[in-house]
């Protein structure tokens, strides 16, 4: 934990301190911003006050003292809970605008991770409450020039094994050899023979399977692949070395040369949505103007709408990548949650609309992208312009 760092990130946003804290574990947000252990049971409060200028201090429990004594500071202690109310009272100190883990009206879920109470708590000691929803970006979630290297890296195998998945499928039709779980084998195999990681098997669809968005293929449901089908191929995985970054991808196909109408339809209103939001982040972001995720969703979504398929696109727009598939920052959502947190130089997030026409067919497009320190937006892989016919 950089202290420095932090405080120079509170004073540039106006901000007079950081209070983090945590009862039994549950802010797992607070162990990683602070280089704590998540593992390590605690029982008890403990809260550490980082204020834009000067030195944190610690407050924990009697029961408790060195729970975050690796923690630089000065230590408070309090015994009961109208002991642990006047310290805290103590240590915060006169009116103050603090940030906390809160998000307005819970919009951004993931990050609203200090109870109801706390928050009153603090609010009855005259305070003012901020969002720590951008701060935690800044420290849990934005990638590194090595990050950005070893994402590219993983993006290069994995497109290369894309372009081989799709071979597999279309000697499968021909044969008649071949499922969708074959071709989830072969994948899950030419990752290790690449060097990489991931935490789960990629999603490999025919028809109506990726209609589920989440469907998941088994041996047991598995369907063989056969010319005239529709194709959804969806995988992720990171190089396997230490703090490797995640590369998703999605895209679709046609075993054939004339894919039906409305397959094509789809995909194109797909397409578009996609390129809408591509071209909303480039453009404000080199305007200078500040960018949440809730406006990229938007921009995604009017294409889609416009075209007559909004009702069928059934998630958000993207999600964070990080050392996780789904990271701690900003996600692309005004559907499901409505993400308020800015798009930051080093916040790398798929932009992957879907359009699911239940028991029919499926199309999801996606891609993802890197904000440069200058803030410069990057589609960081190959992006599918077209349906690709297989045959």
């Amino acid at each position: 934990m950089d202290v420095q760092r932090i405080q120079q990130e509170l004073r540039d946003r106006d901000l007079d301190g950081w209070l983090l804290c945590d009862f039994r574990n549950r802010d797992f947000f607070s162990y990683r911003v602070l280089g704590l252990d998540p593992a390590k049971k605690v029982s008890r409060r403990w809260y550490y006050w980082i204020p834009r200028r000067g030195d944190p201090k610690r407050l924990v429990s009697r029961v408790e003292p060195h729970v975050i004594d690796a923690l630089p500071g000065g230590l408070l202690e309090y015994t009961t809970w109208g002991e642990l109310h006047q310290r805290l009272k103590s240590m915060l100190g006169a009116k103050k605008r603090i940030a906390m883990q809160y998000s307005r009206r819970n919009n951004v879920p993931y990050v609203s991770t200090a109870d109801a109470g706390t928050v009153e708590l603090v609010r009855s000691l005259g305070h003012t409450i901020a969002s720590s929803a951008d701060l935690l970006q800044v420290f849990v979630s934005r990638i590194d020039d090595q990050g950005y290297r070893l994402h590219k890296e993983a993006g290069v195998a994995i497109d290369r094994i894309r372009a081989e998945a799709f071979e597999e499928m279309l000697t499968a039709a021909r044969t008649g050899r071949g499922t969708e779980w074959d071709v989830v084998r072969f994948i899950m195999k030419r990752f290790e023979e690449e060097g990489l990681t991931t935490y789960s098997d990629p999603m490999v669809g025919l028809n109506d399977h990726p209609a589920d968005p989440h469907f998941e293929v088994t041996p047991d449901n598995a369907r063989p692949f056969k010319m005239g089908d529709s194709i959804l191929l969806d995988l992720w995985a990171k190089k396997n070395v230490p703090n490797g970054i995640y590369y998703d991808i999605t895209w679709v196909a046609f075993l054939g040369d004339k894919p039906p109408a409305k397959y094509l339809k789809i995909w194109n209103a797909a397409r578009d949505g996609r390129d809408a939001a591509i071209e909303y982040v480039t453009t404000r972001l080199a305007q200078g103007k500040p960018t949440a995720g809730w406006q990229v969703d938007d921009a995604c979504r009017k294409p889609i709408v416009k075209a007559g398929f909004g009702k069928y696109f059934l998630h958000r727009t993207g999600h964070a990548i990080d050392t996780e598939t789904h990271g701690g920052g900003v996600n692309i959502d005004n559907f499901e949650t409505r993400d308020e947190r800015e798009l930051l130089p080093g916040c790398c997030f798929s932009i992957e609309p879907g359009i699911y026409l239940a028991g029919e067919m499926a199309v999801r497009t996606e891609i993802n992208m890197f904000i440069h320190p200058d803030r410069r937006a990057e589609v960081t892989g190959e992006i599918q312009r077209e349906m690709l016919l297989l045959g």
